[in-house]
């Protein structure tokens, strides 16, 4: 076995006894009748339409596996990369460090899938460039379009907000634009990079903000039970909890997203909807998760098994 095979399978045996630990974690912090309660006072429509809002934003993140593996020129059937995806993401989003424990999932089913530990290096990398182009495009949009929110929380004027998103809008151009004049690797200094397509460039920051907009709306449907609050209130909230928890990679963001979608919706963030989210978008994805870990583990092992007996018999018949 290779160093490398070693290091993710490392990976992948701590963020899974990671993950337990996270459940016992959880569940200290919440009680079982807290979460009942905090659902209950979610209208059931509200609390569905959310769970519709969850599941697409995790369609989403399978595109963007899915765009990560075509930039590689590779392919593989996308039920495949969801699985992937899903069970990487629902337990990374909880555990933390999201970069490094979803990527030791994603290594163990892409390996067996016949990528090298390079590749899936480069899927996580590009993943990650995804995450940030949705996280900075919806974020200058929501600081374009309600700079209010904005600069109180942040304690600028709107004005000053809005030559700040605007000036974060200019990323995602500069991204594509250098993905559509530069076909190959750009080179920084002593570093390099391997630039996608025009296409895929185009496609990462359209799909990145797509899904933190499905968040957001996840969010807002909780939030909404409770109060009137604007939709781009709900974005602007969620962009600024999204931006904290990425810069405190504390575990699932637990008292991290609480405190900051407090301190931007104060009266529409009670204890209930802030729970209410934590169920529709963390707790069932990553029960979902495990459940789905669990069983593909099984599946692989007694095929791997019947695969090896497969090739003893043919050794022996051969011997013969």
């Amino acid at each position: 076995m290779s160093l490398k095979r070693i290091i993710w399978n490392g990976l992948f045996a701590a963020a899974l006894c990671l993950a337990v630990f996270l459940l016992y974690r959880i569940f200290q912090q919440y009680s079982l009748d807290q979460i009942v309660q905090s659902v209950r006072s979610v209208p059931f429509s509200a609390f569905c339409t959310a769970l519709l809002f969850a599941a697409a934003s995790y369609l989403c993140l399978s595109c963007f596996d899915l765009l990560a593996i075509r930039s590689l020129g590779k392919s593989l059937p996308y039920p495949r990369i969801a699985l992937a995806s899903f069970i990487s993401l629902s337990l990374g989003h909880n555990i933390g460090f999201a970069g490094l424990s979803s990527g030791a999932f994603r290594y163990r089913f892409y390996s067996r899938w016949g990528l090298t530990a390079e590749e899936v290096a480069k899927i996580i990398l590009f993943c990650g460039v995804t995450v940030g182009l949705g996280l900075i495009t919806l974020g200058g949009l929501a600081m374009i379009v309600n700079p209010g929110d904005a600069g109180r929380l942040l304690r600028i004027d709107p004005g000053s907000v809005r030559i700040g998103g605007s000036l974060a809008m200019v990323v995602p151009v500069v991204y594509a634009g250098l993905a559509f004049f530069i076909r190959g690797t750009l080179r920084l200094w002593r570093w390099s990079f391997q630039l996608p397509r025009f296409s895929i460039a185009l496609a990462q920051v359209g799909v990145g903000t797509v899904n933190f907009m499905l968040v957001s709306a996840c969010l807002h449907q909780m939030l909404s039970a409770f109060g009137d609050v604007a939709f781009f209130r709900s974005i602007t909230a969620y962009v600024l909890a999204n931006s904290a928890i990425l810069a405190t990679h504390v575990p699932g963001g637990l008292g991290v997203l609480e405190a900051t979608v407090s301190y931007a919706v104060p009266k529409e963030a009670s204890i209930g909807a802030l729970i209410a989210f934590r169920c529709a978008y963390f707790f069932i994805p990553l029960a979902l998760g495990i459940t789905l870990l669990v069983i593909s583990e099984i599946v692989f092992r007694r095929r791997s098994r019947g695969a090896g007996e497969e090739a003893d018999e043919r050794a022996e018949a051969q011997s013969v």
